[in-house]
């Protein structure tokens, strides 16, 4: 991969330490001490409210994997799992993102994944291998804001060696607009102090279904860089292009891009999906700023007009909602009479990764704002394992 360092070279001066519950300290030569050496302390009881440390630990060194697992419970309770993580002196944590959507799982809804940097294995193994260097120490907390008790397993590998002098530090923001505002555009990313990188980003949007449009993600994506001020220098040309895709994107997987959640109630018969998320990472084309940086996603989708119905039309100019160069007449043999771009309003999330030479405490998480509605559809059916769960929860 782009990020990984020759694995044929043997650099001894990389020592490998794991960090778990078998091994909370990354000591070496203390790992799995616990009734004997045989599986004594594999995972832990995570009761409501609990606050985990994962690990505290001495740089300098790098984060080379983390991961974990935990059973699959309602969105609700998902979502309310947040991994904190600090690094070196920093008065406060620089990332601050809740646990599925920095695997890149918006919507706490578990499903396969395959990217370079994140993966989901089998919906249930939840995988990082983004670099994550430090130069004094680095601390990863876990906190429970959920009602329920579940079991939690995870491992944290890590080397202690030296750290480039112009490496950076991950920070990872979630941000939240329940709905967004009517021709604004949604930040995914802003406030850091460079320089830094913008290393890539996920989508999660809930589609608020209004009458007359066919399509939401017309929308692109802008990163303002240093200077910038009105226009940017980064400019995509809409939603699905960001992702590689185009027209009608549905899910979908590759390594830099993709689709995991792609989900529509089955008997609205709508057009557009009613839970959608999407993955994009950076890596080859790196984008890079001096002093600072901010990465926007426009609000906008389409409106076919049918013929006889100007009064879609009509509403759409009322309301001051056509985008771009305008409506497109169409010739008279298309059923339709005219098609155009149009603002519009979703709920839209986005978990938002970069690099920075200095840690810079990030805004806590909102778990008021991370919650709302995102409980489980009619449509939707609860994971049989779920059964499991109920009984921890009974003891």
């Amino acid at each position: 991969m782009w990020f990984q360092d020759d694995p044929s070279r043997i650099d001894l001066d990389q020592a490998i330490h794991t960090l778990s519950f078998e091994n909370p300290t990354g000591a070496a030569a203390a790992a799995g001490a616990s009734h004997g050496g045989r599986k004594g302390a594999p995972m832990k009881i995570v009761e409501p409210g609990e606050r985990i440390l994962l690990g505290d630990v001495e740089g300098p060194g790098t984060v080379r994997h983390l991961w974990m697992t935990f059973p699959p419970m309602p969105p609700e309770a998902m979502r309310a799992l947040v991994l904190e993580v600090t690094w070196d002196d920093a008065p406060g944590p620089s990332l601050s993102v809740p646990c599925l959507d920095f695997f890149g799982l918006p919507h706490g809804r578990p499903t396969r994944l395959s990217s370079a940097l994140v993966a989901a294995q089998e919906a249930r193994g939840f995988n990082s291998w983004i670099p994550m260097p430090f130069h004094r120490r680095a601390r990863f907390e876990i906190t429970n804001h959920s009602s329920r008790r579940f079991p939690l397993y995870y491992q944290i590998a890590f080397t202690r060696g030296p750290v480039a002098p112009e490496a950076g530090l991950l920070h990872a923001t979630f941000r939240r607009e329940n709905p967004t505002a009517l021709g604004q555009d949604f930040v995914i990313s802003e406030g850091f102090a460079g320089p830094g990188r913008f290393l890539g980003c996920n989508v999660g949007i809930r589609i608020l279904h209004e009458e007359g449009f066919s399509w939401y993600g017309e929308g692109e994506v802008k990163m303002f860089l240093d200077g910038d001020e009105e226009l940017p220098t980064w400019c995509g040309t809409g939603l699905e292009d960001y992702v590689g895709t185009a027209w009608g994107m549905g899910a979908h997987q590759v390594p830099l891009q993709g689709v995991p959640h792609d989900l529509h109630d089955p008997e609205a018969g709508r057009p557009m999906p009613d839970l959608v998320s999407f993955y994009r990472w950076h890596l080859p084309d790196p984008i890079v700023f001096r002093e600072r940086i901010r990465v926007t996603l426009q609000q906008i989708g389409a409106v076919p007009v049918p013929r006889g119905q100007g009064a879609l039309r009509e509403w759409i100019e009322r309301e001051s909602r056509l985008a771009g160069s305008g409506w497109m007449e169409l010739g008279e043999k298309s059923p339709l009479e005219a098609f155009g771009i149009c603002e519009r309003r979703d709920d839209v999330c986005a978990t938002a990764y970069l690099y920075s030479r200095e840690p810079q405490p990030v805004p806590a998480l909102d778990l008021s704002s991370a919650l709302a509605d995102i409980e489980r559809r009619p449509w939707e059916t609860a994971s049989p394992a779920e059964a499991a769960l109920g009984v921890i929860n009974d003891t």
